[in-house]
């Protein structure tokens, strides 16, 4: 049934919570498993104004290499075959990014930590974001004491 699974991840609890469901679903299934992190770039007009950027975007990308590395180690241990994508693009959007990137996979796996009122609103939903533009099957894992 599915054979090519997505699994955008951030490094929360809750995304370690959507890797695991992911991975049993992929284990049983035998399907690939691509694990997607999107390096986002918070001073993207301000890199200029501030020293200390190469730094701060170095760290983020690093930090996002140690996600991947981990869900890759997670994936062995399952048994499961997985390939690992760092996006890196300007004002890339985890939402945009993970849109182009499904094009390739049967399923996409994500966790949504239910957030509601005002944090919603400041933080947005990238599941939310998904499952609105998205035409592909999605399986939304709402994560536990996140």
């Amino acid at each position: 049934m599915y054979k090519r699974i997505l699994m955008p991840i951030d490094g929360s609890e809750c995304s370690r919570q959507a890797v695991e469901h992911g991975l049993e679903l992929a284990r049983r299934t035998e399907a690939r498993v691509t694990f997607l992190y999107v390096v986002e770039d918070p001073l993207y007009y301000a890199r200029h104004a501030v020293a200390e950027y190469g730094e701060l975007y170095e760290e983020l990308r690093r930090g996002g290499q140690e996600v991947l590395d981990a869900a890759r180690r997670q994936a062995e241990a399952y048994g499961v075959v997985s390939e690992t994508v760092l996006v890196e693009k300007p004002l890339a959007h985890p939402v945009d990014a993970i849109l182009e990137a499904e094009e390739q996979h049967d399923l996409t796996v994500l966790g949504t930590h239910g957030r509601r009122g005002f944090s919603r609103i400041m933080l947005g939903s990238v599941a939310e974001g998904v499952l609105r533009r998205s035409s592909r099957p999605q399986l939304v894992i709402h994560c536990r004491g996140d």
